[in-house]
């Protein structure tokens, strides 16, 4: 396989680029984020002090139902998210169709070449800081606060951050995927918070595509560092990165894996089971989320 010349490539023919998007300066954000993608680190550290002292705190005290706060906010992450995925799956689609498979794990043209999906990759790495703000939902409403809830927060925050700086060209994969998850996922959440009832099917599906998300994650990060220990081509990809990568999201597979077992295969849950496993004003074994 030959190098590519990713400085010819062309764009997605979008119906409409508004201005906020053609105007997106995407060595200015790769400057700020050099600069404080470390911060995060900081920012989790809080998220843990405020998570556990807020649950110390809301021990003793009766919990706050937020049912239309929860719906708001639910809403509010479904909306964006359904908005990320239309303006960053057509570059991934154009990619896939006009150069390839190989393009797509280590050419970063989706920052530099492309301002529409640039600038929703940007949003997309933002939006990991208020996304912790899930977490404060399971706390007041005093619901379990599972392992994979704050462990998912923290890492998936960390890692986006720490790719953004090095324009990681496999990220375009992840940002697709999250967005597309997660506009489904919140979609449910949200009519669930208004007291609407979906399918229970749906649930399910939730967490199959969140299971395939991390498989397609992992063959994405193998393929990756396959490009790279072959030194004939170029990857934007660095090692460090697809270990941290791969580590991530094996690790989320297994969790996920676990539950989809416990949810849907291991045997009907007990009645007490099912009322212990709330979280965000939806059933905990329906709440877990994928990166």
């Amino acid at each position: 396989m030959n190098k590519v010349d990713y400085m010819e490539v062309t764009v997605p023919n979008y119906s409409y680029v508004f201005n906020f998007e053609e105007t997106f300066s995407h060595l200015d954000t790769k400057i700020w984020m050099t600069n404080n993608w470390t911060n995060g680190f900081y920012y989790c550290g809080i998220y843990m002090i405020l998570v556990f002292g807020g649950q110390h705190y809301m021990s003793t005290r009766p919990k706050f139902e937020l049912r239309g706060i929860l719906s708001l906010w639910n809403t509010l992450l479904a909306t964006f998210s359904i908005i990320g995925f239309t303006r960053t799956a057509p570059e991934l689609i154009h990619v896939l169709r006009n150069y390839g498979f190989y393009h797509s794990i280590c050419i970063p043209s989706f920052i530099e070449q492309d301002c529409v999906s640039g600038f929703w990759t940007w949003m997309f790495v933002l939006s990991k800081l208020p996304e912790l703000g899930d977490t404060i939902f399971i706390v007041l409403r005093k619901q379990p606060l599972i392992f994979l809830h704050w462990y998912h927060h923290i890492t998936v925050l960390l890692y986006s951050w720490f790719s953004y700086k090095e324009y990681t060209a496999s990220a375009r994969w992840f940002v697709v995927m999250n967005y597309f998850v997660h506009s489904v996922m919140y979609s449910y959440y949200a009519l669930k918070a208004m007291r609407y009832r979906p399918p229970k099917g749906i649930s399910m599906l939730i967490t199959t595509l969140q299971l395939a998300q991390m498989v397609i994650g992992c063959i994405i990060n193998i393929t990756g560092y396959q490009y790279l220990e072959s030194g004939q081509i170029e990857c934007h990809i660095t090692r460090v990165n697809v270990k941290f990568s791969l580590a991530m999201y094996f690790s989320y597979f297994v969790l996920f894996a676990k539950f989809f077992h416990k949810a849907y295969i291991g045997g009907k849950r007990s009645a007490k089971v099912e009322k212990k496993h709330y979280s965000n004003g939806t059933v905990e074994y329906e709440k877990l989320k994928a990166n």
